[in-house]
């Protein structure tokens, strides 16, 4: 990724990942106006342990060159809330968030971690996901033989989980519920709906390996939460049917309750404001309204933030 190429891409407005979606200016109109002030809060970046397509300073200058409000860096196992601070000092005229990813790393479980977060300059982690890569359903459902994280255990949630929570009810932060099980998914909004949590989201709730049904994203809306549907890449073979069923599942859950983002960042895929853009360009075409895809772009995401 060269600094040409940036300044290319921001001058010309490409959108390189609309690949797939039927060509025309309006496509081209429709995927401007769908970037304009929106908020992505589930972007991968490098600094990682892997390889990924932007590092967080790209992405935020893409996202801006787009005409977007606000991105959030997420990592698997590096808190990015000192990213953030560092970003936000290069890329004026975006909100830049980061937060903490409760794996391995940091402990799992682990409140301190949280705690401290809450004390980094600027005050830019916002998120607290649950535990993704080591979660043990995330584990279990790979069918893999190694060391995981858990939040609960005979159904019910364990103290230090509890005590997560309370630090984010605590500096009302935002709770994602990162790669738990569905049932401990509502497990986990019931007792931050208890502990007062002011924003919850389900993260990717119908993606492998959560997997939540209809009616158990309908009850995660009635405990406060909102929904998160991701895009990914739409140039998979699977992305038609994918789209389908997240827009069939929008409609049934009420775009009220429900929040876009991207969760892209991957080597391979599209850039995130591209393939943001898509997504959206791409729920347009299963009937999705303006109204409905600017609030679950533009407004819920900025509630979910405390931007509202």
């Amino acid at each position: 990724m060269t600094r040409r190429w940036l300044a290319a891409a921001a001058a010309l407005g490409v959108f390189v990942a609309l690949a797939g979606v039927p060509a025309g200016q309006q496509r081209v109109d429709d995927a401007t106006r769908a970037l304009a002030g929106a908020i992505d809060i589930h972007v991968h970046s490098t600094p990682d342990d892997r390889e990924r397509s932007v590092d967080g300073l790209e992405a935020a200058i893409m996202a801006r060159a787009h005409g977007m409000r606000a991105i959030v860096l997420k990592n698997h196992y590096d808190p990015t809330a000192g990213l953030a601070y560092m970003v936000r000092k290069q890329v004026a005229g975006l909100e830049v968030f980061g937060g903490i990813d409760l794996n391995l790393p940091v402990g799992g479980m682990n409140p301190a971690a949280v705690e401290h977060m809450t004390r980094l300059s600027g005050g830019y982690g916002r998120m607290v996901w649950m535990s993704t890569f080591d979660a043990e359903n995330q584990v279990r459902v790979s069918k893999e033989n190694r060391p995981f994280v858990s939040v609960s255990r005979n159904g019910e949630l364990l103290q230090a989980t509890k005590d997560v929570v309370a630090v984010v009810a605590k500096h009302q932060l935002t709770l994602a519920t990162g790669h738990v099980s569905a049932a401990e998914g509502l497990l986990l909004l019931r007792e931050g709906q208890r502990q007062g949590v002011q924003r919850m989201v389900v993260t990717h709730a119908m993606n492998t390996p959560i997997e939540m049904s209809v009616a158990q994203m309908q009850e995660a809306a009635k405990l406060g939460a909102f929904i998160e549907f991701v895009g990914g890449t739409m140039l998979s073979s699977d992305a038609p049917a994918r789209v389908e069923r997240f827009a069939d599942a929008i409609r049934r859950v009420g775009p009220q309750f429900c929040i876009l983002s991207s969760d892209l960042g991957q080597k391979g895929n599209p850039l995130p404001a591209d393939g943001f853009a898509a997504f959206i360009v791409a729920l347009k075409a299963r009937g999705l309204s303006d109204q409905d895809l600017d609030r679950m772009s533009k407004q819920n995401p900025a509630k979910l933030l405390g931007l509202q």
